[in-house]
């Protein structure tokens, strides 16, 4: 008899906490976008209309900072040229190499046009800006559900949810960002986007019914692969719970009247809880799954590291987001918008 004795190596992790992060700016970025876009063909002083300054802000902080988290997570500065030198259309990375910088151009376009007032411009780069950001959604999310060694990610459910919680994410920014913009919270139609909210989470619960009652069929493997880590593990199991409780606590901030929400604590409560619901969900689909062996039992280990791969690229990222959001809101108090279709 012979005794085959296999040690497990230490490599790091596919994906970094980079890419948790660039996955939660790109997807409220691209949210955003589809909202400021339907909100653009909206009547002067509508609640559409009157959503646009905090949309904007958000989609000129986002789309400015995903492709920075993209660049570093990308590991070698030379690995971006690459996707320009060498052509693989069969490749969802390199397909979203031509897309974001499109998306990026057309947020900044979009945006300039609603500070100039250009109605007609602005909404014939909402038709386009739309379309790009669905190419985004799509790229983003096929990119991680092409991967079959992972019965987890490979399921149609994961763009859907990406995007879902992407919009979440998307209007708790909006309801965070408005407080420093001209006119404040008072400006803001709080009660249309606690209406979005909840559609929100709607569609989240039908698509979380949706997605268990095709894994109990057995049409969606992922269902049972989840069901195997939440029966067998612990720390999935809190994760559940967890999921479930803020999904609660969202609802019932949202339960409250619009002119509750309108405090500056309510809405920053409820923007809070909506931005760390789809940043948990991106770090769990990400760092968590990566921790599930493709052969094997147990869970692997995960160190987070503190230089510029883990916390000190995170709280890098949130500060450049902050100056953002400083330098966004300072220059729109200085230059207020020209568009007729939103009172001060």
């Amino acid at each position: 008899m012979q005794i085959s004795e296999l040690l497990t190596p230490v490599y790091d992790a596919a994906w970094l906490p980079w890419a948790v992060q660039y996955f939660f700016l790109v997807g409220i970025s691209a949210t955003t976008a589809l909202t400021a876009a339907f909100s653009a063909f909206g009547k002067p002083g509508s609640p559409a209309r009157r959503l646009l300054p905090s949309a904007v802000a958000v989609l000129l902080v986002s789309a400015i900072a995903a492709p920075i988290s993209l660049l570093a997570d990308l590991h070698q500065p030379g690995r971006f040229w690459h996707f320009y030198a060498h052509a693989t259309p069969w490749s969802w990375m390199w397909l979203g190499a031509l897309l974001l910088p499109c998306f990026v151009g057309l947020a900044v376009l979009f945006g300039a046009a609603w500070w100039w007032g250009r109605t007609g411009l602005m909404r014939l780069l909402g038709v386009a800006l739309a379309l790009s950001a669905v190419s985004i959604l799509v790229y983003t999310g096929a990119e991680v559900m092409v991967l079959r060694s992972r019965p987890l990610w490979h399921t149609v459910f994961l763009p859907v949810n990406f995007a879902l919680t992407a919009w979440l994410g998307a209007l708790g920014a909006m309801f965070l960002v408005a407080r420093w913009l001209p006119g404040g919270l008072k400006a803001l139609p709080v009660d249309m986007l606690r209406q979005l909210s909840l559609s929100a989470v709607v569609l989240m619960a039908l698509g979380a019914g949706a997605w268990a009652v095709l894994g109990l069929l057995g049409v969606d493997p992922s269902f049972e692969a989840a069901l195997r880590l939440f029966r067998e593990f612990p720390i999935w199991r809190i994760s559940l719970a967890g999921a479930v409780a803020t999904g609660f606590c969202i609802v019932g901030l949202l339960q409250k009247p619009a002119r509750a929400l309108a405090t500056p604590l309510a809405s920053g409560a409820l923007a809070l809880t909506m931005l760390a619901a789809a940043w948990i969900f991106r770090w769990v689909v990400f760092m968590s799954v990566q921790g599930v062996p493709k052969y094997g039992a147990g869970l692997y280990l995960y160190d987070m590291p503190w230089g510029s791969d883990g916390l000190l690229g995170m709280a890098g990222v949130l500060g450049l987001c902050v100056a953002l959001v400083a330098a966004v809101t300072y220059a729109l108090d200085l230059f207020p918008a020209r568009d007729r279709g939103v009172s001060a």
